[in-house]
């Protein structure tokens, strides 16, 4: 028998409203059983979620189901001869990929926001620049290089050699890029070099990338560093803490506290702090060696300008409550903009929400380990680990937030954008949703 007594009197126990039982309180409740492994009170709650909940309701009966769909997962996830028979390896269409996230920058203003930002943050850093180089470390909308084509274009001067180095880890999405920007290069006569670079980001060679000495450089990531967090999970279930302890201790007592830094791939040795009892212990950052290498990687470039957008929320935790509870908060925000700026017949709409939005959730609730690349963290997380990585902020071009503001009212006045330790938070209502930093290298 589950510890929650019979399934048949938990229901009857749970929070009734005036409407019923509200779903998002029972979608809690169901969470709390998961958790716990009262898996049949789970499954008695879930069971009467599906009839309250639909993908075709409001904005809490939409994201309901997918936060019930995804606790369904996980807890089959747990049976792996099921979990496979019903969910049989099989890899994405990029075509299918293409069109939900086409469908997320046409819906919501959020990508819209940071590919203006961002032009505008480059347009003024690489303002007398004759060659200017952009990594694009997710390169898959063309929109936003073409807008930057025609913004060059009529530069004072003249533009200036452009070269795009676009990473995916799928060729056709590249193909596509690389026909986009060419083919409207050609009709504006801009000198313009795409070189793609098929790769998963955490595989990326920064050494073998066509870099040149006197290139301009930028990088720009959209919604891509947090994956690399998940890769740390990997390294450290290879070594024992107790084990990597002594490791550590071994290697700074030989190699010196500078060279030891550089070691973990961090430019700063303040991350850690030398314990008489416990050896060298993250601080409350947390130790996240692959991102660490990843962002030395990119200092070494010696890049211009380094532009970031990440999502603002706060789910690389490992307790599963915590993360149902800031997903329900983001995600409840998210689905509520949809669901006031999209008509809710919208076949797009619900591709959106089906393929992208409620695979992040799924992503978020049933997946642990390397397995779980949703590990989203808020602004101020990345803002020391890049300081600590020896980058600095660039405050964000005036024009472009008036660029911006114009933007977010033409979708509702509800969209807003806030300036936060001369980043940019852009919001709805007054929650924050993603956030944009520009960053340059610190000499």
């Amino acid at each position: 028998m589950d510890g929650l007594g019979s399934p048949s009197q938990w229901l009857r126990e749970l929070r009734w409203d005036s409407q019923g039982l509200n779903p998002i309180s029972l979608l809690i409740d169901c969470a709390k059983c998961v958790a716990s492994g009262s898996i049949k009170n789970a499954d008695i709650g879930l069971e009467y979620i599906s009839q309250i909940s639909s993908p075709d309701g409001n904005a809490v009966q939409r994201m309901v189901t997918y936060f019930s769909e995804a606790l369904g997962y996980r807890i089959i996830k747990n049976l792996p001869g099921v979990y496979k028979s019903l969910n049989p390896s099989k890899t994405s269409l990029s075509s299918e990929d293409i069109l939900v996230q086409k469908y997320f920058y046409e819906l919501c203003p959020f990508l819209k926001f940071s590919y203006l930002i961002t032009n505008h943050a480059i347009a003024e850093a690489m303002e007398c620049e004759k060659v200017v180089h952009i990594i694009d470390l997710h390169c898959c909308e063309p929109t936003q290089w073409i807008d930057l084509l025609l913004t060059f274009k009529n530069r004072q001067g003249g533009p200036p050699h452009l070269k795009i180095t676009g990473i995916h880890e799928k060729k056709e999405v590249l193909d596509q890029m690389n026909f986009h920007l060419t083919t409207e290069a050609g009709k504006l006569d801009f000198p313009l070099q795409f070189y793609p670079v098929v790769s998963k980001l955490e595989d990326v060679d920064f050494e073998k990338l066509p870099v040149k000495i006197g290139d301009a450089l930028a990088i720009t990531s959209v919604l891509q560093l947090h994956s690399l967090l998940a890769t740390d999970d990997d390294m450290a279930g290879r070594i024992a803490p107790a084990e990597a302890a002594s490791m550590n201790v071994q290697k700074a007592l030989h190699m010196g506290r500078r060279a030891f830094a550089e070691w973990l791939g961090r430019d700063m040795l303040n991350e850690y702090i030398l314990s008489p009892y416990s050896a060298w212990s993250p601080l409350s950052l947390g130790a996240s060696p692959k991102m660490g290498i990843f962002l030395n990687a990119i200092r070494k470039l010696q890049p211009k300008l380094v532009v970031i957008t990440e999502q603002e929320s706060n789910l690389n935790g490992s307790n599963l409550m915590e993360r149902v509870d800031r997903a329900l908060y983001f995600y409840s925000a998210l689905f509520d903009c949809l669901d006031s700026t999209v008509m809710k017949t919208s076949v797009e709409r619900q591709k959106l929400e089906s393929k992208l939005l409620g695979e992040q959730i799924k992503n978020i609730i049933a997946c642990e380990g390397v397995d779980r690349k949703e590990r989203h963290e808020k602004l101020e997380k990345w803002i020391r680990r890049l300081e600590m990585t020896g980058f600095e902020k660039v405050p964000l071009s005036y024009n472009g937030r008036l660029e911006a503001k114009n933007l977010l009212q033409r979708y509702s006045n509800k969209y807003k954008f806030r300036e936060e330790n001369d980043c940019l938070l852009v919001c709805w209502s007054d929650t924050p949703m993603f956030s944009v930093s520009a960053w340059s290298f610190s000499r």
